[in-house]
């Protein structure tokens, strides 16, 4: 059996605070006590947990989501703060060798940072993907992950969306065509 790591994508005030920038509303806050309960865990079990979360800057009209979401998770903002219990639980844990935070511009955790190395050098070779939204930022980590060769396994109680229908459809991606978990 390999090692795993606990990807943590995006669960931030701006995606899951009632007045959020790109808030997924209702169904982010629902799950807060799993993301927390889960991170908590992997963080006791002394599994490398992984903050994936989304940086943007005032006003770039060259980042392609420009056109198609209103400003989010903007860079020196409260709205890039972790969401919640979250929060908390990063600051009692930040400084443990195995939490690790940093900042991603696209979907995907893996598109543009060290992520891939940084699990590699550790011989992680099954992810465990949770937070938001399961049909854009977690897809597409799950995506790379795969392409990258590694076991995925997306906690179904520990991801949301402001779209139900791509959610679900998104669950469903997971296992019928990159042959992951969904737990």
């Amino acid at each position: 059996m390999g090692k795993r790591a606990l990807l943590n994508v995006d669960y931030t005030v701006d995606f899951v605070a009632e007045d959020g920038k790109l808030t997924c509303g209702v169904p982010g806050r629902a799950i807060e006590d799993r993301v927390v309960s889960l991170t908590k865990e992997f963080i006791d079990a002394g599994d490398y947990v992984v903050f994936a979360i989304d940086a943007h800057e005032e006003g770039d009209a060259l980042h392609p989501e420009s056109e198609l979401f209103p400003p989010h998770n903007i860079v020196g903002t409260k709205g890039r703060d972790l969401y919640g219990k979250l929060e908390a639980l990063f600051e009692e844990n930040k400084d443990k060798d195995h939490v690790y935070y940093f900042d991603k511009t696209r979907y995907s955790a893996f598109a543009g940072t060290d992520l891939e190395l940084k699990l590699r050098e550790r011989g992680i070779d099954e992810v465990h993907i949770i937070g938001v939204c399961t049909d854009i930022c977690v897809l597409h980590t799950a995506v790379d992950a795969y392409n990258k060769g590694f076991n995925i396994v997306v906690h179904k109680d520990a991801v949301a969306s402001f779209n139900q229908k791509g959610h679900d459809w998104a669950l469903g991606h997971f296992v019928d065509t990159l042959g992951g978990k969904v737990v």
